[in-house]
């Protein structure tokens, strides 16, 4: 007998549209049920001091709306919405991002070029699945680019650039005017912005090269006007360039299956890609029907089955930066029972905050790699500025957030920037961070399986079994001391 299904929303907030999918998932199966779009323009949205305009951002808003309604009934667990290109670049995407939440009902997060590659490759590669076959993924975007080469749902090369069908039109295509010397100069521009990039790529290699998303799959409908060949070939592209050259203007383009929506950023999409099949010396492109969106309902499906990438990514860390893994252990397990007494008198998500937490306690010495002095700023720093892959930019601030805050002075200013939720709900991760390395600090390895630990107006009483802390005076120090830091977020600590 089947078990019942789930339902999973995935919402991709891109540069020129938005989407989203809607699968029913039964044993393992995963199934299609809907998919909407909206073309919303976001990047054509941007001023000259990349801050979104008011009405782009409400037409943005109504858009979420009618996605809030259609996934009202789905349960938050099952549904993650992601922001990409524009509102990394956006000044005040925060603002835009609590009116999202609002009309959505369910929180956006930002993510970075390369998870958004790395969610890219595994959508198409579960589109497309090959276990053996390398391959080189390609997604031309509103605002940016990404490639991707690697094998089976892994991509192992992830770059993204800074160059998407509305941006690069709006840049060399402002008045709607397609010519020779326009589409040289953006071909020429597309072409620099790969140059740091094409040798490791060409040096990697790959067995097949796989398109994803909209401006792809419209100019494999263009290119392939005179026959019904499903791939876009090198030859089909030169032919297309001339062909939208000759109409002069996106409002002469005639294609009979060319979308109205698609017109108007065709030439920015175009140039894009003759420059990628130019510099990687690419005949022939499949086209994928599989792009960001399920990548991402794929890897929230994961996360729940216990394939969470962000276990493999904290891992890596540890490796990469020879991190303690005894004391990382210690401080995680205590940190652990710290997090099951408090949970509830703190508000705590016993599903989402507890593994922040843990990676947390695993990743709290990773500043040791570079200096012991300030180590927990430099900490604070690496976990910032790396690749994390499966981390969107909000988890990985609050990581690097958290572990900044191990020791020593909490960093205030950044906490108190966080929204009212937010901020409680990492303020108190802090707090148990800090309690499980303060009685960590010896080394030793003791077991506080009886400490018993509470919390009630803003007040932490943890009660030690009889005699013990006269006998570890150096943790009875350690706490006397973390008092006075405590106060900072102002709650008292007392121990006994």
């Amino acid at each position: 007998m089947s078990a019942p299904s789930e339902t999973y929303a995935a919402i991709d907030l891109g540069s020129n549209s938005f989407h989203m999918v809607i699968a029913a998932v039964t044993d393992g199966r995963i199934q299609i049920i809907d998919r909407l779009k909206d073309v919303v323009r976001l990047g054509a949205g941007l001023d000259n001091k990349n801050r979104l305009d008011d009405a782009t951002s409400e037409r943005a808003i109504e858009c979420l709306q009618k996605f809030g309604q259609r996934i009202k009934d789905i349960p938050s667990r099952n549904v993650r919405a992601v922001g990409t290109n524009t509102l990394r670049q956006a000044k005040n995407s925060n603002a835009f991002l609590k009116k999202a939440r609002q009309a959505l009902g369910h929180p956006v997060e930002i993510i970075s070029g390369r998870e958004e590659g790395r969610l890219i490759f595994s959508g198409v590669s579960y589109s497309n699945f090959s276990d053996s076959e390398k391959r080189l993924v390609i997604d031309i975007g509103g605002g940016s680019t990404e490639l991707a080469i690697g094998k089976g749902n892994q991509a192992q090369l992830i770059e993204s650039l800074y160059m998407g069908c509305v941006n690069m039109t709006s840049k060399y295509f402002p008045e709607g005017e397609i010519s020779t010397k326009k589409m040289r100069k953006a071909i020429l521009f597309a072409r620099q912005e790969l140059e740091s990039i094409e040798l490791i790529y060409k040096r990697t290699g790959w067995d097949t090269v796989f398109g994803s998303s909209g401006t792809i799959q419209t100019i494999r409908d263009l290119a392939r006007n005179s026959g019904d060949d499903p791939a876009i070939r090198d030859e089909g592209l030169d032919k297309l360039k001339d062909a939208v050259i000759d109409a002069g203007h996106f409002k002469n383009l005639k294609f009979p299956n060319l979308d109205a929506n698609r017109a108007p950023v065709l030439a920015g999409g175009l140039a894009i890609l003759l420059a990628i099949f130019d510099a990687l010396e690419i005949k022939s492109m499949q086209v994928s029907d599989g792009a960001l969106r399920e990548g991402l309902l794929l890897d929230m499906i994961g996360r729940q089955k216990n394939q969470d990438i962000r276990e493999k990514t904290v891992e890596e860390l540890i490796s990469r930066y020879g991190i303690d893994r005894q004391q990382a252990g210690r401080v995680e397990q205590i940190s652990a029972l710290c997090f099951e007494q408090l949970q509830q008198d703190m508000n705590l998500n016993p599903e989402t905050d507890i593994k922040l937490l843990r990676w947390a306690a695993r990743l709290h010495e990773i500043g040791l790699a570079i200096a012991h002095s300030q180590h927990h700023k430099h900490a604070g720093y690496l976990l910032n500025n790396s690749e994390l892959a499966g981390f969107s930019r909000e988890e990985q601030n609050y990581l690097a957030l958290i572990v900044r805050s191990h020791r020593r002075k909490i960093a205030m200013e950044e906490l108190e920037s966080l929204a009212d939720d937010t901020r409680q709900k990492i303020r108190h991760l802090i707090m148990l961070l800090r309690l499980a390395v303060v009685l960590n600090r010896s080394r030793a390895g003791h077991s506080y399986k009886e400490l018993k630990i509470s919390y009630k107006e803003n007040r932490i009483k943890m009660k030690f079994p009889d005699n013990w802390l006269s006998t570890h005076p150096l943790t009875e120090a350690d706490l006397a001391l973390e008092v006075d830091y405590l106060k900072t977020l102002k709650v008292s600590l007392e121990f006994s």
